[in-house]
């Protein structure tokens, strides 16, 4: 088939990009494109896991869905696109193998896990929770091959092997290397930025991370004292009249290098941060962007617009559309450019 047809611009979607249909019925906590396919997965406020198969026309076809006793808030895939690991507020994960179509318990905390990424070198999946742990799991275990304790709840964690960074409430990042001593922090510091530490991202290149804080700001950080000369801060997603929001995601392109971040401002926009330049910046949503996530090639951003309790329940709406829409990514956003001087 040819092009999907590409919707009008809608509030919701002003950049008319592709969308899932039908819309979701509740708000989206993660998005997750397979390592190795374009099959696309959302964690949702509605308990449940589902996929879709994104097509080269744009259109997603509904694959599969399982549910949790519970909203779940993170989910990832193994290295080999065989598994979906999700899990949340009914403080378990789960593991939904496709082939077989079978879901099973393989982690549990003693609160919501927040965050998780499968760490193939290792085949291991790390958790991180509200119990303020980490947790590594052996999938044949019911135990857990390893429990670390965080100084406060975790609410972000990336990892890029060997490289995993963590980040928790008070302000609290730690890092570690995951070839020489999974069980030791590597250094632990405060957050550069003066605010509560929304979204972590690895470089692709394992020499920093991307740290970006619910007052509209980013920090590019490195690990190593003699790198620390990169370090800066940028502001983000603020609006007209000193108005800021949260930066709620950020990934990197799977091969430019270049990265995105979405925001409570209902924007995304692409950012290269070795020529300190905003690449592109699109149109804002009328509400939040909480999540997104690039296929493996780069060629799709998903990303969901719903809203994200930013402001509590005085903004909810029941019944409101949730939507996952998909963008196809276009060279002069994600591929780096000399710095030009201002026209």
């Amino acid at each position: 088939g040819g092009m999907a047809f590409r919707p009008a611009a809608q509030p919701h979607n002003p950049n008319q990009d592709f969308e899932v249909q039908p819309p979701l019925t509740d708000g989206v906590s993660c998005l997750s494109f397979s390592p190795k396919s374009n099959l696309l997965v959302a964690t949702s406020w509605d308990n449940q896991v589902r996929a879709w198969e994104v097509q080269n026309n744009g259109q997603a076809v509904p694959k599969a869905a399982h549910a949790h006793q519970q909203p779940p808030l993170s989910c990832c895939w193994s290295g080999d696109g065989a598994r979906v690991f999700s899990g949340g507020c009914d403080n378990q994960a789960k593991m939904w193998d496709l082939g077989s179509n079978s879901q099973q318990q393989v982690a549990a905390h003693d609160a919501p896990i927040r965050r998780m990424a499968w760490i193939n070198e290792m085949n291991v999946l790390v958790t991180g929770s509200w119990d303020k742990t980490l947790r590594y799991w052996d999938l044949r275990q019911q135990k857990p091959v390893h429990k670390h304790d965080l100084p406060e709840r975790c609410y972000a964690l990336s990892v890029n092997y060997p490289l995993m960074v963590v980040g928790t409430a008070e302000r609290h990042i730690q890092i570690f290397n995951l070839q020489s001593a999974p069980q030791q922090v590597y250094d632990s510091l405060e957050s550069p930025l003066k605010h509560q530490t929304r979204c972590i991202t690895c470089f692709p290149n394992r020499t920093g991370y991307l740290v970006g804080s619910i007052e509209g700001r980013v920090a590019v950080h490195h690990v190593e004292k003699q790198d620390k000369r990169n370090d800066f801060t940028f502001k983000c997603h603020r609006g007209d009249g000193g108005l800021i929001y949260s930066v709620n995601d950020i990934v990197f392109h799977p091969t430019h290098g270049t990265f995105v971040t979405v925001g409570s401002d209902g924007a995304y926009n692409f950012w290269d941060k070795d020529t300190k330049q905003r690449l592109k910046a699109m149109s804002a949503a009328n509400t939040s962007i909480p999540c997104c996530a690039f296929n493996m090639d780069g060629s799709i951003l998903a990303y969901a617009v719903s809203y994200d309790w930013h402001k509590g329940h005085s903004e909810y709406k029941p019944g409101s559309n949730n939507h996952i829409l998909l963008h196809a990514t276009q060279d002069a956003e994600v591929k780096s450019k000399p710095r030009s001087s201002k026209r």
